[in-house]
């Protein structure tokens, strides 16, 4: 038996890196199309395009918000530009017991992302997982007194919570990035931490050491979405 309080969570679900694998193809279109804008419209060398990119992702979780707050470049053009990826769909694949998993997890379910909500559902319908979530939040919709606060910006998980009117203690948020995770920890949330696909990512770099260590602010690590019904949250 699923423990009750497993029954009533309000599952947050990432997308990218979460639910498919955003590492194989999607993330590298995505850098690509980024720096492309920036070249165009700010009118940067490639290798400045790519370091203002990264540089604004690492300080604000989301390069966009570093360009419009920096350089007034309009939300809405921004991800309709770099969003295009035409061949997404073929490059799309997720991982079949974590699919399977997620339409036996009780409970409500969302997904969460930091990505627009155009190219979400075109992720999700292309997963057949579209039909498998109450509804999908997208960059456009974490908005809080006329700013886009998406994750990891705390005051919009609260609003989040109070959105869906439910305790922050009652929500659990799955993940791929530590930075959001510890942001939903401080207001109360529980979180997972995903690795298949980081894990991958990490093996094919060499870099995958940290992956090992669970921070304080991690309540589980998992390396699928199948271990959510083995080891479900207390």
């Amino acid at each position: 038996m699923m423990p009750r309080r497993a029954q009533s969570n309000v599952w947050l679900f990432d997308l990218d890196n979460t639910l498919h694998n955003a590492s194989h193809h999607a993330f590298k279109a995505l850098n690509v199309s980024m720096s492309d804008y920036i070249v165009e419209h700010l009118g940067l060398a490639r290798a400045e395009a790519d370091a203002l990119r990264a540089r604004y992702w690492h300080r604000y979780g989301a390069t966009l918000l570093g360009l419009t707050r920096h350089h007034g470049v309009d939300v809405h053009h921004f991800l309709a530009e770099t969003h295009r990826l035409p061949g997404l769909e073929d490059s799309l694949h997720g991982h079949a017991h974590d699919l399977a998993a997620l339409r036996r997890l009780p409970g409500r379910k969302f997904v969460l992302t930091n990505a627009p909500l155009a190219y979400a559902l075109r992720v999700l319908g292309q997963l057949g997982l579209l039909h498998e979530f109450e509804a999908v939040i997208g960059f456009e919709q974490m908005r809080m007194f006329g700013r886009h606060r998406p994750k990891p910006d705390a005051r919009m998980l609260r609003w989040l919570a109070a959105q869906l009117k439910v305790s922050p203690g009652r929500c659990v948020l799955v993940e791929d990035t530590l930075m959001h995770q510890k942001s939903a920890r401080a207001v109360g949330m529980r979180t997972i931490w995903v690795q298949r696909w980081v894990r991958q990512a990490s093996r094919s770099a060499g870099v995958d050491a940290r992956l090992g260590r669970r921070p304080a602010y991690v309540d589980q690590r998992v390396h699928g979405l199948a271990e959510l019904l083995r080891r479900p949250l207390a």
